[in-house]
């Protein structure tokens, strides 16, 4: 009799492997009745956890509660969203109330006027200084060029008014940015400025734009920054200790690999060598890994086929990070046959066939599904039954 050993993958515990492992045994036993299933959960005892009980995480007893809140700085919050999207305040301002913009319909707009002084902006002495302190200045005309081209900027320019103020920061944030933005997009070196250079550089190019007077913040957007507040950096650090705990196993179990994966290797071992011959090894993820290595390093005669489903064990092949066997040798003589499932909105799954020729066959799934849920949505999917149910034993 056929037994089927299954080897589960990172961050995986008691109650998910054991609802994945009835998943997994009611499809082989329901068209293979023959056929047992094992399981082999090594997460429980050696995947990763807290040994010392949070010791190392700053305030760890104190930030385990997920109710705690803490306010966070309103402008930590905007560059959180600038650096993500330049004219995302632009795009707020843009659709408040204004009074600005048709007072002389036939004199020349306020922010007509605005608009000349900045296309006209030389940067020089301190404007210039801070702008290559921060890495942007070479960047500097095409950032402008981009937020003057943008439509949110032209509604601002429309209502701008002779005393207001909240548009001179607002276009210089965009601008500062935006050359940020832009200069990690084109590799030309990943910015990350201090944030108090950041902020006096927006300063200087607010007040060399005509701005007189420091506000700071306009009322208009503290309301969409408190909605962005929740999960912003201070949401987490309140909640680190529990965020940490919760988070721990995903990618403390491969890092714990990557460092002692010889136990885990182990009690694979060991599961395979106390189940009854043949055995075919089904592994997801991280335990593919861990199966592909073992098998590279320890001829097991009685396994007859390896399966790993979104493993990435190819790819630490081809970066020459697999443990077991370094990049331009081949598999063993004595390795078993493989098959390999992966599925193109899987971001976690690899190919093998063009590594390993005439040693492994990849079989291409679609759960329909969106990464990440698309890494574990294979147990479900009907196509990844549809190959692995032919080619057991």
């Amino acid at each position: 009799m056929t037994t089927l050993v299954f080897v589960h993958g990172t961050g995986v515990r008691q109650a998910a492997y054991e609802q994945t492992f009835k998943i997994v045994e009611g499809f082989v036993t329901k068209q293979r009745p023959d056929i047992t299933v094992v399981p082999c959960f090594w997460g429980g005892e050696f995947g990763s956890k807290l040994n010392a009980k949070g010791a190392s995480i700053p305030l760890f007893d104190a930030t385990l509660a997920l109710d705690q809140g803490e306010e966070e700085n309103q402008t930590i919050i905007l560059w959180q969203e600038l650096y993500q999207n330049p004219l995302y305040e632009l795009g707020l301002l843009s659709f408040q109330p204004r009074t600005g913009g048709d007072s002389n319909p036939f004199g020349e707009q306020p922010g007509d006027q605005l608009h000349d002084r900045l296309l006209a902006l030389t940067p020089s002495g301190e404007l210039q200084e801070k702008l290559q302190a921060a890495g942007i200045a070479e960047g500097f005309d095409q950032a402008r060029r981009h937020v003057t081209r943008s439509a949110v900027y032209q509604e601002v320019l429309n209502q701008v008014s002779d005393s207001d103020s909240d548009c001179y920061d607002t276009i210089a944030r965009a601008i500062v940015a935006q050359a940020i933005f832009d200069s990690q997009q084109h590799h030309h070196g990943f910015i990350l400025p201090d944030p108090e250079l950041r902020d006096q550089l927006v300063k200087s190019l607010s007040n060399a734009l005509g701005k007189e007077e420091d506000l700071g913040l306009g009322d208009w957007i503290q309301k969409p920054l408190s909605l962005l507040a929740g999960p912003a950096t201070a949401w987490v650090r309140s909640k680190r200790g529990a965020i940490t705990e919760a988070n721990t196993p995903t990618p403390g179990d491969i890092i714990l690999y990557q460092s002692r994966g010889h136990k885990i290797r182990d009690f694979i071992q060991k599961t395979i060598e106390d189940a009854e011959p043949p055995v075919v090894i089904l592994a997801h993820s991280l335990g593919g890994i861990a199966c592909v290595d073992l098998l590279v390093t320890e001829p097991m005669a009685q396994v007859t086929l390896l399966i790993t489903v979104g493993s990435q064990a190819p790819f630490l092949y081809e970066i020459n990070g697999l443990y077991s066997l370094e990049f331009g040798q081949h598999l063993p003589e004595f390795f078993p046959e493989w098959l390999n499932i992966y599925d193109s909105r899987d971001f976690l799954s690899y190919i093998g066939a063009t590594l390993f020729p005439n040693k492994v066959q990849d079989v291409l799934v679609d759960s329909k599904q969106p990464f990440p849920q698309a890494h574990g949505a294979y147990w479900t999917n009907p196509a990844t039954w549809k190959a692995i149910i032919p080619r057991l034993p």
